[in-house]
């Protein structure tokens, strides 16, 4: 199983723990445990021990003797450690927040959010909240898509315990223009990037390890199935850098080139406030342009946005991308000639 398997188990026995009122027994929390993280056995003296470990981290896990045996469940302290206080400010944050989280509505991540929500309300003072109200109108969220994958839930769940638990995931995917293929992935985590939902995950059947790895659109998964099959992240994946460059998420292509961009006079105030890329160059000219060297892994991360900007913006270099930006052009020229 995963490396971190005895964490995994105790953030499931806490799981179970927090859905019942009465508590479980040793042999009810291991036949809980053994269907939901799908293991084909686990002794008991393993899950007391998770128990025993839980109780010295200083979570409140108490034992009572019933007339089922030993009951194993939640202490008062439990619930009572996590209360805390809100600012009105804290609240308005938190607020914002949920609204721009709103693609994920009907996933377990939602109910969540949904759920934090809803205690959180519950505990603070009608004064604060009062506040809050008001003070909300003064600050709102727009331009969130109107995208949900309540229909994805089970896949999303799926998905989640791979993530979780290192475990191989078959899955039906219908890329486009293509027919539903079964494929074997190894989920290393969930993204959310403009309003859609991707998988970063290897293919199992691609040895080749600097093109195995790849972002999976959970629009196109159709079924997904966690099999009896464990993984080992590879230690030279740096997961952070992966997804922080957001080319990544649609071509295969990993090695970057910088690009440079000539901005109009008229168009360098607005490319300035709202920039191409977090870590665009800006070389003043004397004619009041501006260039800029922008850093990207393919041409289609960086024309879509030239072409934005109609004859105030030019690609100067690479040579390949500007031979491709005239090739765009003078194709839709052509389509206005009338």
């Amino acid at each position: 199983m995963a490396r971190n398997e005895q964490l995994i188990r105790q953030h499931k026995i806490l799981q179970i723990l927090e859905r019942v009122r009465f508590g479980k027994t040793l042999q009810e929390l291991q036949a809980d445990v053994v269907e939901e993280l799908g293991l084909k056995s686990l002794h008991t003296r393993t899950l007391r021990r998770d128990l025993e470990a839980l109780q010295a981290a200083g979570i409140d896990v108490d034992v009572h003797d019933s007339q089922r045996g030993k009951i194993w469940k939640l202490g008062p302290l439990a619930k009572s450690t996590t209360k805390i206080s809100f600012s009105a400010t804290e609240l308005i944050a938190l607020s914002m927040g949920r609204q721009l989280m709103h693609p994920l509505a009907g996933t377990p991540f939602w109910m969540g959010i949904e759920s934090f929500w809803n205690k959180v309300k519950e505990e603070i003072p009608s004064s604060v909240f009062a506040h809050y109200e008001k003070f909300r109108k003064t600050l709102r969220v727009l331009g969130v898509p109107a995208k949900s994958y309540e229909k994805q839930h089970g896949i999303i769940k799926t998905l989640n315990r791979g993530v979780m638990e290192h475990r191989i995931v078959e899955i039906t995917y219908q890329s486009p223009g293509k027919p539903p293929k079964v494929r074997r992935i190894e989920p290393y985590t969930i993204v959310l990037f403009q309003s859609s939902l991707y998988i970063i995950a290897a293919a199992c059947e691609i040895e080749d390890p600097d093109s195995r790895v790849r972002s999976w659109k959970l629009d196109r998964f159709q079924k997904a199935t966690i099999l009896d099959e464990w993984f080992k992240e590879p230690e030279d994946l740096d997961l952070d850098q992966f997804v922080g460059n957001t080319m990544r998420m649609f071509v295969r292509k990993t090695k970057q080139s910088d690009y440079t961009i000539k901005i109009a006079p008229n168009a360098a105030a607005w490319v300035i406030e709202d920039p191409l890329h977090a870590e665009q160059r800006v070389k003043q000219l004397t004619d009041g342009s501006i260039e800029l060297t922008v850093p990207a892994v393919h041409e289609m991360e960086i024309i879509p946005r030239v072409l934005s900007m109609g004859a105030n913006a030019e690609i100067v270099s690479p040579k390949e991308a500007r031979t491709l930006m005239g090739e765009i052009v003078n194709e839709m020229a052509g389509k206005y000639n009338d």
